[in-house]
């Protein structure tokens, strides 16, 4: 079963458990957009060559259309389609006032320079200028989306760090070109982090109206998931244990240490080598085996469909955070529930996507209860229950 055959299934199952009307679920199911371009751009040897890029716009009923732009060599409509729709629902169970969009280029960014990289991104954004926007449709990083470091010194009394996400500077550049200096056509800006030396310290520059804790919104929304998820089952592992993390794994490859990975080791190594392989502290393993090793906490993140019918009998996981399945007594806790950002300073960040977050996973355990249903399930309906809500409100039979 491929993404979008999935995702429709809880749709369905969702709209059934609702009671929604046909002609309702069938509105709320159909994207009112689906764009289809031809990325043309010279290479760096002087040749010409082609990229497919999509962006599905899902749904607009609680405002404006939000979702990432995935630069990955497999993208299809129908992945394109599935996580559009996913975004709907996402920014439903968050309640936040945005509705649901995706796009994708069919590109693999390892093998693109950075000035390829550029104009793939420039013209990709020059094909959809005029249908995206602040208020139409809000793009975002997502894979592929390549994240440098840069080092600046300033009369050798400032050092400069820069987070580059150069994807999202060119994306809000080049449609500024169209329509005049707009940085909330893009969230996922570049913030420029920079450290005195002398007081110890560091802030972050805003240059283009980015966030701060951006960059770690998704990984960290996932550890209070997983917190709120063990301390509603009064588990807390995570802390006696030190959240140990034995085995990571990405499209680079995979490493493993049964007695703990030195996580900021291995994220320096990846940035020198830009590879998870040959990590000196660990162990080379089978990306395959990552999902089924032995661990209490899986977290497969970002690509879906990783676990299926033929690996899910093999998870030794007790617990799987952002994933599909809920089989053998294993608790889910669904991707769906875990996004959030807002634009304060850093701690104010974390603190809201904190509160915003366990009310959502609070809301999400009452449609459990309400209809009897597993955590994937609930969170479907209560993202559904709302979208369903905005559309009869705004009068979608007009």
């Amino acid at each position: 079963m491929n993404a979008l055959a999935a995702t429709n299934r809880n749709f369905r199952h969702a709209a059934r458990i609702l009671g929604l009307d046909s002609k309702l679920e069938k509105s709320l199911l159909i994207p009112p957009r689906e764009i289809k371009v031809e990325c043309t751009i010279p290479k760096d040897d002087g040749s010409l060559v082609s990229y497919v890029g999509f962006r599905i716009q899902h749904d607009n009923a609680r405002g404006p259309m939000k979702g990432g732009i995935r630069y990955h060599p497999e993208i299809d409509p129908d992945e394109v389609n599935a996580l559009a729709q996913l975004m709907t629902w996402e920014t439903a169970v968050a309640d936040i006032p945005y509705g649901g969009a995706k796009g994708g280029i069919g590109s693999d960014p390892r093998e693109l320079s950075a000035s390829e990289l550029e104009r793939l991104t420039r013209v990709f954004t020059q094909k959809i200028h005029d249908l995206i926007g602040a208020h139409r449709d809000v793009a975002a990083p997502d894979i592929g989306i390549i994240h440098r470091q840069s080092h600046f010194l300033f009369l050798s009394a400032y050092s400069f760090v820069s987070n580059w996400t150069n994807h999202i500077a060119w994306i809000l550049d080049e449609y500024s070109k169209f329509h005049g200096h707009s940085p909330a056509v893009v969230t996922g800006k570049p913030i420029v982090r920079v450290n005195f030396s002398f007081f110890y310290f560091s802030l972050g520059i805003e240059d283009l109206g980015g966030s701060l804790g951006r960059e770690a919104a998704t990984g960290l929304g996932v550890v209070f998931a997983t917190d709120d998820l063990l301390a509603d089952m009064e588990t807390n592992f995570i802390h006696e244990n030190g959240g140990k993390v034995v085995a990571v794994g990405n499209i680079t490859g995979a490493v493993k240490n049964p007695s703990g990975l030195d996580i900021p080791a291995l994220m320096k190594h990846r940035e020198n080598t830009q590879s998870l392989k040959d990590f000196e502290v660990g162990e080379d393993m089978d990306p395959n085996e990552l999902l089924v090793c032995e661990c209490d906490v899986l977290m497969p993140s970002t690509l879906g469909g990783v676990l299926n019918r033929e690996n899910a009998a093999n998870v030794k996981a007790k617990f799987i955070v952002e994933a599909i399945l809920s089989k053998k007594g294993v608790v889910i806790l669904p991707c769906i529930y875990n996004i959030q950002g807002f634009m304060w300073d850093e701690e104010k960040v974390n603190c809201e996507r904190k509160k915003y977050m366990r009310r959502s996973f609070q809301q999400i355990k009452a449609m459990c209860k309400t209809y009897n249903c597993n955590l994937q399930m609930g969170a479907f309906t209560l993202g559904l229950n709302r979208v369903a809500r905005a559309t009869l409100l705004r009068g979608w039979e007009a």
